[in-house]
């Protein structure tokens, strides 16, 4: 049980370091690097060696047989996914995201529809969820600011909705749903970008009809 707490517990131990100590101390500079969630499970990982295997009586050729067995098929699920991040940010870099964002600002449509609508094609553009958020309610806010028989609350759910839409090739979720299930790129069309765009198009309607009875 320990075992699976120590990146929680190394997490935790750089979140007080935040909190309790100056940043020019030494064991701030300690605990944010074991802290860091990438050193935390690196840590873990090689802890588990000792815990999980040697403790157990396990040979060093059984515990590098697991190991084998256990990290290989990660490392390929790690390259699709930094290549899917890194297409996401060559896009975003390009500037599509403000362009879609100068094209919307003009639009006579309602506040809620419009903040689905620029966040759907950023995140379709982009692949990026975060950036699709970000960028819609940047646009929006303003304008709802102007109208105060706009709901706030249906604004932040439409805007989270069309962020769902449509996850493909430039989306480095989609690569992981992928690789993690071992399907091919049409079988995750099918599903994961599926039911992405059902649950984005159905919370967008049903937005829509709740925003006729306020």
């Amino acid at each position: 049980m320990f075992t699976i707490l120590v990146p929680v517990i190394l997490m935790l131990l750089a979140t007080l370091a935040d909190i309790i100590l100056p940043e020019d101390n030494i064991w701030y500079q300690v605990f944010k690097y074991i802290g860091d969630p990438i050193t935390a499970l690196l840590i873990a990982t090689v802890y588990s060696f000792f815990s999980l295997g040697f403790v157990q009586g396990m040979s060093r050729d059984r515990v590098l047989s697991f190991s084998n067995e256990c990290l290989g098929p990660i490392a390929s699920i790690l390259l699709v996914i930094g290549a899917g991040g890194a297409f996401n940010n060559v896009l975003i870099d390009s500037g599509v995201g403000e362009y879609i964002a100068d094209l919307a600002k003009h639009s006579p449509i309602s506040p809620i529809l419009l903040s689905w609508l620029i966040a759907a094609v950023i995140r379709v553009a982009t692949g990026s969820a975060t950036v699709s958020m970000m960028t819609a309610a940047g646009i929006v806010a303003p304008i709802a600011a102007s109208m105060p028989d706009v709901s706030r609350e249906l604004l932040v759910l439409a805007t989270g909705a069309g962020s769902l839409i449509l996850s493909h090739v430039n989306d480095s979720g989609f690569w992981l749903i992928k690789e993690y299930f071992g399907m091919t790129i049409k079988e995750t069309f099918l599903t994961w970008t599926a039911m992405e765009t059902i649950i984005s198009v159905s919370a967008i309607a049903f937005i829509m009809i709740i925003n006729m009875f306020i």
